[in-house]
């Protein structure tokens, strides 16, 4: 069966890149379109197509572009010879028009755009210009979502928000986690080969507390670095981004050590999971990979009380669930979870395996 997988923007790494590699591979014989392509050695050459954006400055500015997407999307060329269509979304791909009828759109939203449906969680939601627009933006995004003929949610908290912002029922599908992967590795540190990288690894302290995500403030990892600093614990605070300046200054203020990793490989950030002690991960997040990641790994995560992560945690057996992201609340449960027994990680395979995904999203597209 002929099919047509459609996504925002493919980036170089990421949450939704992994459910689109995934989506890939299970419908091997379909084509992907996208809006722009900064992954482009990501598949095959000639299965990615891109929209117009992508050759413009439009593609380096996103927000600049929002108010082009729904009629780039209604206009993206979608045949009329395809027996399904997509949708990976999590700003406007839903939106893609699909001319023939009786081909049926499937949506998998990771979310509803964050900024228009739930701006108090996203900072772009914030600005004075968005908050003016949104109203509209929010009839758009709505009146598009009736079109698909399914939609599945990442988790229970987006059906939660996908049923308060476009009024319809969601079929939950968890993203697929590299668990069978992550546990073949008793000791990852031993996969670790580049110099550089060994050296982190030696000089890591005996026990120390890890956060790990893109360097953003919606990310909350200066919330990491109080929390170790209130546990008494030294923090290793792992990714990249444009919020590293902030936390390293949160870092000289601590008064425990912090030590950042910049970009490692897979095989080290599995190691630094191996070897910390506890996970903290503070932000409200629509699912939450790296958390799971880090239970597969062996390590008890910590999280707030809000978010789709939760759903990833068995609560005093992988992990612990604060009262508040409050720093001290995060400390007490830092202690909590250093208190947990050791678990077996086999209990997430058959939850976010990658089997699991591909088998629940063949069964949503009918295929």
């Amino acid at each position: 069966m002929a099919g047509l997988i459609v996504t925002e923007w493919i980036e170089t790494s990421g949450g939704a890149e992994r459910v689109l590699d995934s989506m890939g591979e299970v419908f091997q014989d379909s084509e992907i379109f996208c809006l722009w392509d900064d992954a482009p050695g990501r598949f095959d050459a000639g299965r990615v197509s891109e929209s117009w954006l992508s050759r413009t400055p439009f593609r380096k500015h996103k927000a600049a572009a929002l108010p082009l997407l729904d009629a780039t999307w209604r206009r993206a060329p979608v045949r009329d010879d395809l027996d399904w269509v997509l949708a990976s979304s999590y700003v406007f791909a839903h939106h893609v028009r699909v001319p023939d009828p009786s081909v049926p759109k499937f949506v998998y939203a990771h979310s509803p755009a964050r900024y228009l449906w739930d701006p108090e969680s996203d900072e772009r939601g914030r600005h004075a210009i968005v908050r003016a627009a949104a109203p509209l933006f929010r009839g758009v995004d709505r009146r598009r979502a009736q079109e698909a003929t399914a939609i599945a949610a990442n988790s229970e908290f987006v059906r939660d928000r996908i049923a308060r912002a476009w009024g319809r029922d969601a079929t939950v599908i968890h993203p697929p986690v590299a668990v069978e992967a992550i546990r073949t590795q008793a000791d990852w540190g031993a996969q670790v080969l580049d110099a550089e990288e060994r050296r982190i690894l030696d000089g890591l302290p005996e026990t120390f507390v890890m956060g790990a995500s893109r360097f953003t403030p919606y990310k909350a990892l200066d919330l990491v670095i109080a929390a170790a600093d209130r546990a008494g614990l030294p923090a290793v605070v792992v990714g990249r981004g444009p919020d590293e300046s902030r936390l390293r200054a949160c870092a000289v203020e601590a008064r425990t050590p912090v030590e950042f990793v910049i970009g490692p490989s897979d095989a080290l950030m599995y190691a630094l999971m191996q070897r910390s002690a506890v996970f903290v991960f503070p932000p409200i997040e629509d699912f939450g990979i790296v958390p799971v990641e880090a239970q597969a790994a062996g390590t008890p995560v910590v999280t707030g009380p809000t978010g789709g992560q939760i759903e990833a945690i068995l609560p005093d057996v992988t992990g612990v669930v604060a009262a508040s992201t409050d720093p001290a609340d995060l400390a007490a449960a830092i202690d909590a979870a250093l208190r947990l027994a050791p678990f077996d990680a086999g209990i997430l395979t058959e939850r976010f395996g990658a089997d699991r995904f591909a088998r629940e999203l063949r069964g949503f597209v009918q295929v």
